[in-house]
């Protein structure tokens, strides 16, 4: 097996609405969803923003999509009008995620670097 960042095989997006941080993770193949649905729990993202997200982490799965959609409550230090950070949105977030290692398959595919 070998360990390799989330944005090797998936792509993010996100978003917020007052304190609350909403993640989109979307595998580049459709393939690859049952691997992330099984490594990128809500446990391992709660580890993974340790100290950074204070309330409740849920994971709505969008089989038909192929997607994941990650709401992370009370995770932008209040929200745009009260945080002093400079990402109020936590536009940031989908990047960060991507960091995430996962394990996979040594032979599976991944985007390569350039």
């Amino acid at each position: 097996m070998a360990r390799i960042q989330l944005h090797k095989i998936a792509h993010g997006r996100a978003g917020d609405k007052g304190n609350r941080s909403n993640i989109g993770l979307i595998p580049y193949r459709d393939e690859d969803y049952d691997l992330l649905a099984e490594q990128v729990t809500v446990e391992a993202v709660r580890n993974f923003f340790d100290g950074v997200v204070k309330g409740e982490i849920a994971r709505h799965d969008l089989p038909k999509l192929k997607a994941f959609n990650f709401v992370l409550d009370e995770a932008l230090e209040g929200g745009v009008n009260d945080a002093l950070s400079v990402d109020t949105h936590g536009k940031s977030r989908a990047s960060i995620l991507l960091c995430m290692e996962i394990e996979v398959p040594e032979d599976h595919w991944v985007v390569e670097e350039e």
